[in-house]
């Protein structure tokens, strides 16, 4: 969702301007962005759009209702959707299909080194493409990173961030001020947190990282190499082994996320921001905001496989999807944010309050972007999170 910036004209043009990628210039830019005016309605332009279909590997949750079903309307491409949960899956339908049966596949932004040692990727043809419509920063975000051999891998869907969630009428009190990635592992929140194992590592290290119990850049030292990123989740994995405790219930979907706080017990939680704002949308007592640590922040995109049969019908959906009203219709459905110029005039006003709330005072100032993620990386990540997850 996005919100008016408080940055003047000459910071816009900065970031129109700008060739690096950083968290700040990558999100609280991107809000500033979304207030230029709309591109134009979308048009189906092709004779190809009167007929076929499209095979799509998506995120379960990032396709809301009426998206497909919109698209299919305006251009009379059925869409058949093989949804999944995490970038493991997909990566693990990828491996095992080598991309064959499906014409495009949804990773997220970090993933490019594993995604391009895969090998199952075409790059685009940009000049089909109607990239003008995409917030600078958000394109940024893809062609910096998803950029090799001359060509491009990867354009923005939606973003989204990782932080706290809770159950406003089990948890109050809590405010911006004083929430820390710390605050899941308070005893009264004993038996009654939910989190990925993973995340819960990560989380764990930016608030010692910010006490100073143990400093790490705020974690981007675990990036630099194995010995270094041994070194600072051994300690960290020794605390969650002893404190598993506190865990209600390791999510693994949206669905699951949301089960948790209203089915099976959680009450605070370190999730996605869409189930639980989709939640408190539809007006469930539960809240979503970033701690003092900063939220994880991520881009999730489209990327076009080599063994696609239907790339007429691809360049047609990502174009539909990169307008105003189909991003915003994302945003507002799914509880993330939009990538498309001029999506803010679409947001439902629920989704403006909702983004306010979750990204109080210096939040957009203090997100942490995910960095790219190289196979070592991936794979350490993994023997950890397993082993906490083991225990």
């Amino acid at each position: 969702m996005t919100k008016k910036p408080d940055a003047p004209n000459s910071s816009i043009e900065t970031l129109l301007a700008a060739r690096t990628f950083t968290r700040r210039v990558l999100f609280k830019g991107a809000l500033a962005a979304g207030t230029m005016a709309a591109a134009g309605p979308y048009l189906v332009r092709d004779a190809f759009s009167s007929s076929g279909e499209l095979n799509i590997l998506n995120w379960a949750d990032e396709l809301p209702e009426p998206v497909i079903p919109e698209f299919t309307k305006k251009t009379g491409i059925k869409v058949n959707s093989t949804p999944f949960s995490q970038n493991e899956e997909q990566i693990n339908k990828l491996q095992a299909t080598e991309g064959e049966g499906f014409d495009l596949c949804a990773p997220t932004r970090d993933r490019a080194p594993q995604f391009q040692e895969l090998g199952v990727l075409a790059p685009y043809d940009t000049a089909k493409l109607k990239l003008d419509n995409v917030l600078p920063a958000m394109l940024e975000g893809s062609t910096s990173v998803w950029t090799w051999d001359g060509g491009l891998y990867h354009v923005p869907h939606c973003w989204g961030s990782e932080a706290i969630a809770w159950r406003t009428d089990l948890a109050p009190g809590l405010t911006y001020d004083k929430l820390s990635y710390g605050t899941l592992w308070a005893p009264e929140f004993k038996g009654k947190m939910q989190g990925r194992p993973h995340s819960l590592l990560l989380g764990i290290g930016l608030w010692w990282d910010k006490t100073g119990k143990l400093p790490s850049n705020r974690m981007l030292d675990a990036f630099k190499d194995e010995a270094t990123m041994k070194k600072i989740y051994d300690p960290i994995l020794e605390f969650a082994i002893a404190n598993k405790g506190q865990v209600k219930q390791f999510w693994d979907s949206a669905d699951n996320t949301k089960s948790g706080f209203m089915e099976n017990g959680c009450v605070i939680g370190q999730t996605w921001d869409g189930p639980p704002l989709s939640l408190k949308k539809d007006g469930k007592p539960v809240a979503y905001m970033a701690p003092q640590e900063g939220a994880v922040a991520w881009i999730d995109g489209w990327s076009l496989l080599k063994a696609a049969k239907n790339t007429a019908q691809a360049y047609e959906f990502i174009n539909f999807i990169h307008t105003p009203e189909i991003s915003a219709m994302v945003a507002n459905g799914s509880g993330y944010n939009p990538v498309v110029k001029g999506a803010d005039a679409f947001l439902s006003e629920v989704a403006k309050k909702n983004f306010a709330e979750a990204y109080p005072g210096n939040a957009l100032d203090n997100l942490w972007n995910r960095p790219p993620e190289p196979s070592w990386y991936a794979e350490l990540r993994t023997q950890y999170a397993e082993k906490f997850k083991a225990a």
